[in-house]
């Protein structure tokens, strides 16, 4: 296993990052989905009791990803929230990130849990449902278009590798399009139907893994 997996999609050479992104070094661009940002604070004002430090534990992650990628943009393929926004720790957190990245522009997809996404708080552009770039169509609905390839988020797909209980977060190729794995740690997900020749390639500990394409 690799950090990283390249692939081709749409004729333009993309990295698949074993910590749940995709780079694209064409356009100096790295992609993520369903951050969830508050995700925590809201289990716990519903009287869940779950450890604080998610969103920061995340954006530590994120740090070191534009690190070893130069990226002059970050879009994130929707749900950058889990919810409405209050002043809660993990906004000040954000805001604390978002200062320290000034030069990064941030290019925010409505996803279906963004509906209170103030993008001046946030420091971040609202690029609307979906935007064009290069040869690719992004948004947040897994959805196929008749002209692009498509990069969305939402189904937080997860692999079954052998002999493994665990299931691990995963991209999955489809035909024109590709569903990148949730970034936020603290999500759950579901193992895709595949369909013969689609694959997924499983993060696992920071790595990228790739299965074999289905065939069944």
């Amino acid at each position: 296993m690799d950090a990283e997996w390249r692939t081709a999609l749409a004729g333009e050479t993309v990295h698949l990052l074993g910590a749940r992104a995709l780079y694209r070094p064409q356009a100096r661009a790295l992609l993520i989905a369903d951050l969830h940002l508050g995700k925590g604070d809201a289990f716990r004002r519903a009287g869940v009791a779950i450890p604080g430090g998610g969103t920061a534990h995340d954006l530590q992650r994120l740090d070191a990803l534009l690190a070893l990628y130069p990226s002059d943009v970050l879009w994130i393929l929707g749900d950058l929230l889990h919810g409405p926004a209050p002043r809660a720790h993990w906004l000040a957190a954000w805001q604390a990130w978002r200062e320290g990245h000034p030069a990064l522009r941030i290019r925010v997809l409505r996803g279906n849990h963004d509906r209170a996404l103030d993008a001046a708080v946030l420091g971040v552009e609202d690029a609307g449902i979906e935007q064009r770039d290069g040869p690719f169509l992004m948004r947040h609905d897994p959805r196929p278009a008749p002209d692009a390839h498509v990069l969305c988020g939402h189904l937080h797909p997860l692999a079954a590798l052998p002999g493994m209980r665990r299931r691990w977060p995963a991209f999955w190729l489809r035909e024109g399009l590709t569903v990148l794995p949730a970034f936020s740690a603290f999500t759950a997900g579901v193992v895709p139907m595949q369909q013969p020749g689609e694959r997924l390639v499983a993060c696992v500990e920071g790595e990228a893994f790739a299965l074999p394409p289905w065939s069944r």
